[in-house]
């Protein structure tokens, strides 16, 4: 049976700023386009998670009235640090010895969900129609071959997909131009990227994950404006990351920590690394005392121009982190995103009016200034790969002298899962257990996500190979999953590989880290995921 479709001029998949920038543009651009967004968060913002430090330089394009509007963009950077941490003690580095690409003084320390949020209410005054609760989850195509659209998933369906009483058949929406802004390794996207050969003579994307608490503090603690980060304890001096402290408003503080997911050790957690660096005394002294009261985590895309894809194929474009837009030493993506989106709109406007090839939007973005962003802090990430210091001194020497203009570009030789070293040649790591108050375990943080899956649907976390995590992952790597999930997905229970998949937050690490690309990472039923606040 032919499933019930709906033509819209543009279809969006994913209500990031990438995808709420591009509708609000294209309404701006042309009021009579039939534009629409389907977000699979229960509301927009709801899978949104961001450090965040925003830079309000494609904001200020966009809509360059924001600030006379009630927006959520409030606490200006008024401070910066930047530690160096061993197991006890830290130093202090000057700010004015850290490149310019790593100063935050024009910036501000906002929540992204609810930037998004508000982007929303802006798209939807212009006649964007938002669909939440509806997660794109299979790409369409014509006759030949280019993007028709997307289809919604089938709701109500067991686990072993047949249907309940509550069964809702999915529905097809066709589009001119399909817009995909998932995010960092979109489950479609991904897809995209493979059937079009994107990737083609790109070299292998690089991915981080981060992990971030949100903190309520005592005044004496609490320094609004303040933007601190820190390098070093308790990771070793091969593993690529390094923490962020933002102060923002009402006493509350942002506190994360992101890892290169191209470490080496199958022993080691993210999640662990992150509770164990908060018990450092420079770190401690500002948590004691007060309350956690939000945690989640995210994977981000950091390979920069060298990983960055072919962004448009027949009928569809890709945007924002689903292609990989992040700037990684400014450890910023939020603007650079929003630009692609910008750019993305006046494409596809061209593209609709002129009948102009969608390739315009490549071209266009490599004539922004996020393009330029992007080739000056191409060497950054690759320098790492010879360890902390070298990569620190390199740096220095490529964004402050050279100001990323160096006649070479590095490369990535591998991807983040070919990084990882068997068991036996790896020494064990022992975490210290949590004591409640400081540090926690992943059930209690879990919970803060406010994450829900309805019951007795299919598992979205699926084995290409069932077998393959006790036959082979677990003898050769002590089947890492247990320890690189951030929310204990995944455990050997009687030598069984059990896959909690209630507990996911959509982090997508799973997808990128397991070391035989024997899980993929789908869409479940609308609405489930984490349901984060002010993230």
């Amino acid at each position: 049976m032919s499933r019930e479709a709906m033509e819209y001029d543009v279809v969006i998949v994913g209500a990031g700023p990438a995808g709420l920038t591009t509708a609000i543009k294209l309404k701006q651009l042309d009021p009579s386009l039939n534009v629409c967004i389907l977000e699979k968060g229960s509301e927009v913002g709801a899978h949104i998670l961001s450090g965040n430090v925003f830079e309000t330089k494609a904001l200020d394009e966009l809509l360059p009235n924001w600030r006379n509007e009630n927006t959520p963009i409030k606490t200006k950077v008024s401070k910066e640090k930047f530690l160096f941490l061993s197991k006890n003690s830290s130093l202090s580095w000057p700010t004015w010895l850290l490149p310019t690409v790593q100063k935050n003084h024009k910036n501000y320390i906002i929540s992204l969900a609810n930037l998004c949020r508000w982007l929303a209410e802006q798209a939807e005054k212009l006649g964007v129609e938002i669909f939440p609760g509806f997660p794109a989850s299979e790409v369409l195509y014509n006759d030949d071959d280019s993007v028709k659209g997307v289809a919604t998933l089938d709701m109500g369906l067991d686990k072993e997909g047949n249907k309940k009483d509550t069964y809702q058949e999915g529905m097809e929406l066709h589009a001119k131009v399909t817009v995909f802004s998932e995010g960092c390794r979109g489950h479609l996207g991904k897809q995209l990227i493979k059937k079009f050969n994107l990737d083609e003579g790109k070299n292998p994307q690089q991915y981080g994950i981060g992990l971030k608490e949100i903190w309520e503090v005592s005044e004496q603690q609490h320094q609004e404006g303040l933007v601190m980060h820190t390098a070093g304890w308790p990771l070793d001096s091969k593993t690529y990351g390094g923490s962020f402290i933002y102060h923002a408003e009402n006493r509350q503080i942002y506190l994360g920590y992101v890892i290169g997911l191209d470490y080496q050790n199958p022993y080691l957690s993210p999640f662990d690394e992150f509770q164990r660096f908060k018990t450092h005394p420079s770190i401690r002294k500002m948590f004691e005392g007060g309350k956690r009261i939000s945690f989640g985590a995210r994977a981000l895309i950091e390979g920069g121009i060298q990983s960055l894809p072919k962004m448009y194929m027949p009928g569809a474009l890709l945007i924002g982190c689903d292609a990989g837009t992040l700037n990684m030493p400014k450890i910023k993506g939020s603007h650079t995103a929003m630009k692609s989106g910008i750019v993305a709109a006046e494409a596809i406007v061209e593209n609709i009016k002129n009948k102009a090839d969608l390739s315009i939007y490549e071209k266009k973005f490599k004539d922004s200034w996020a393009y330029k962003e992007l080739y000056s802090a191409r060497n950054v990430k690759p320098s790492f790969s010879w360890g902390l210091i070298l990569g620190i001194i390199f740096t220095g020497i490529d964004q402050i002298l050279f100001r990323g203009r160096m006649p070479f570009t590095l490369k990535h030789k591998h991807a983040d899962h070919e990084a990882l070293k068997p068991a036996s040649q790896m020494p064990k790591i022992e975490y210290p257990k949590p004591d409640g108050k400081l540090t926690f375990d992943k059930t209690s943080s879990v919970y803060l996500t406010g994450t829900n899956h309805a019951e007795n649907q299919p598992v979205h976390l699926r084995l290409k190979d069932p077998n393959l995590p006790i036959n082979y992952t677990l003898k050769e790597y002590d089947e890492p999953a247990q320890r690189y999930c951030p929310v204990g997905v995944y455990e050997i229970q009687k030598e069984k590989f059990v896959i909690n998949s209630q507990n996911c937050i959509h982090c997508k690490t799973c997808d990128i880290k397991e070391p035989s690309q024997n899980i993929t990472w789908v869409a479940p039923e609308g609405g489930g995921g984490p349901k984060y606040g002010n993230m």
